[in-house]
């Protein structure tokens, strides 16, 4: 099978509904890239095994530590290196965020609530 072309922003505005859904963009490797819509305030958490990147495609974002906050626009990246608790929230209405991480890697790490996503949609 070819390998096909998404248009991230296009694809979010028609497939993704709500907020902190995550939607599989492409797998690469054992990782995989994943698209979402944030909200007002996700949970905090950690990922135990897994560093966490975010690359903010449209609006802004925060992604809040136990010691301050780090603000991102479009176009800033982050790494959130494994076992640092954080909570990403919007700045912005619906801003869309792409994150690469392992396919393993569950949205809200070691903190389960009804944000948890375990099965995810592929774009």
């Amino acid at each position: 099978m070819p390998p096909r072309k998404i248009n991230l922003l296009d694809a979010a505005d028609r497939r993704i509904a709500k907020v902190f859904d995550p939607h599989i963009a492409g797998d690469v490797n054992d990782a995989q890239v994943k698209i979402a819509k944030f909200g007002e305030v996700f949970d905090w958490h950690a990922h135990e095994d897994e560093d966490e990147a975010f690359l903010v495609l449209r609006g802004r974002i925060a992604i809040d530590f136990r010691d301050g906050s780090i603000e991102l626009g479009q176009n800033d990246f982050i790494v959130v290196p494994r076992t640092v608790e954080h909570r990403p929230r919007a700045l912005s209405e619906e801003p869309v965020v792409l994150m690469f991480e392992p396919a393993t890697t569950l949205n809200t790490g070691d903190a389960e609530s009804g944000l948890t996503v375990t099965e995810l949609n592929r774009l």
